[in-house]
């Protein structure tokens, strides 16, 4: 009786958001590093190829990611160093609705625990944005074993020091949530700040990657294993409740690995963090939800985080039109044959690119010559073909000229990579 009831209604969402995890880390996208747990969410599931996020860096993607929209329509392009993150109009622009809005409305329990990075004033809090339940922290960074000035953790809007390791303590209140609305459809929004740096890792995690010789790959594993295990915490208390057949459980990372400061690995892909090459902005991307999704599954077009809003939205029985991303279930079914998206977008500062079918064309800076690339032939973007191809070029360049000016210029400058890519725009104006 009690698993008909649960048949009957909608699922659970549990969205998880990994934190500067490249491409090719996870052990389902062949990497060194055991990751069984997060590997599960694929192979009980759909494991994308090609999943994109909106922006190579944290503030902006999330952005995206809440709204199903691309986050620079309403200005919040960039990420904000600590004086923007201070300052009164940095955050989620508050006319944005956001994911736990819909869901909440649909009548879902909805909650976050981690990392939130939209906003510090109250009126951008997640409990003013349609979470009914906070704990974490509202900065874009945070120590793994230590309390920081400035950016507490909090339990809803209270001051909540934790003594254990954060990845660990994120586990822990998920599960908790978990426990506390199993008996009615919810929505857990997971973002982890692992394996964002700064690399610290406990004792027991180092133990585990001891055989590693470089320190710095041998604490990045180590957080990464936590991670891992963290996950697996969660998928475990959704199996103790009976909720595996009843829940949509996503995961995915924010933005590419930035190699050179944590050892964060992007396959085969060029670039990192920051940057519009794939290796900034292709990122892991699994998604499971038994009876709806097929085991073990692949899927190969182009999608992007944005998509995971609607999909979600319609996953709780709604609708969210009007958004930049799309229901991915009836591509996944295989009942709409054609791609999710014919094009997709990205401006980072004086960045940009546009994917349209195979054809990739990016610029490093606004000033700075095109570079095409086919995707198909050449993921690693490793054969400049724009001068080979100027129909091309002049195709796509149109095509994103079109997408940008709809467009809202950022409403503050960025941090690291950001501020310097708009104090270039400035200095040329």
């Amino acid at each position: 009786m009690a698993r008909a009831a649960a048949a009957a209604r909608n699922p659970n969402i549990v969205l998880i958001v990994a934190d500067d995890l490249g491409y090719g880390e996870l052990g389902i996208q062949g990497g060194s590093i055991p990751t069984p747990h997060i590997d599960s969410i694929g192979a009980a599931g759909v494991r994308f190829t090609q999943g994109y996020v909106s922006c190579p860096v944290c503030s902006p993607t999330r952005a995206g990611l809440m709204t199903g929209r691309y986050q620079q329509r309403f200005g919040h392009e960039l990420n904000p160093g600590p004086a923007q993150e201070a300052a009164d109009n940095f955050g989620l622009p508050l006319d944005q609705v956001t994911l736990a809005d819909r869901l909440k409305k649909l009548g879902y329990r909805t909650g976050m625990v981690g990392k939130w990075h939209l906003g510090y004033k109250p009126e951008y809090h997640p409990q003013k944005r349609g979470f009914d339940e906070f704990f974490g922290f509202l900065g874009g960074a945070h120590p793994y074993n230590s309390e920081q000035a400035g950016n507490p953790i909090l339990r809803g809007t209270t001051p909540a020091p934790e003594s254990a390791y954060l990845t660990t303590a994120f586990a822990r209140e998920a599960a908790s949530f978990i426990d506390r609305h199993a008996a009615a459809p919810f929505f857990l929004y997971l973002p982890f700040n692992a394996v964002h740096n700064p690399l610290q890792a406990t004792d027991e995690y180092s133990a585990r990657t001891a055989h590693i010789g470089d320190p710095k790959r041998r604490t990045f594993a180590a957080m990464l294993t936590a991670l891992d295990d963290a996950v697996g915490a969660v998928l475990d208390r959704l199996r103790r409740h009976k909720l595996d057949n009843d829940t949509l459980v996503i995961f995915i990372s924010d933005n590419g690995g930035p190699t050179p400061q944590t050892s964060s690995q992007n396959g085969s892909l060029r670039g990192f963090k920051a940057q519009v090459y794939e290796g900034g902005i292709r990122v892991p991307l699994l998604m499971r939800w038994t009876g709806r999704i097929p085991k073990s599954s692949t899927y190969t077009q182009p999608v992007i985080a944005l998509d995971l809003h609607s999909t979600a939205v319609a996953a709780a029985g709604g609708s969210a039109p009007g958004l930049d991303g799309v229901d991915l279930f009836p591509y996944l079914a295989g009942k709409r044959p054609d791609k999710p998206h014919q094009t997709l977008f990205w401006r980072f500062g004086t960045q940009s690119a546009v994917r349209h079918g195979p054809w990739k064309l990016l610029r490093l800076r606004k000033e700075a010559p095109p570079q095409l690339y086919n995707l198909d032939r050449d993921p690693a973007e490793t054969n400049d073909l724009a001068t080979a191809e100027p129909a091309r070029t002049a195709e796509l360049e149109a095509l994103y000229s079109a997408w940008d000016s709809q467009l809202q210029p950022p409403t503050w400058q960025g941090g690291g990579a950001a501020r310097a890519a708009g104090k270039a725009k400035r200095k040329k104006a």
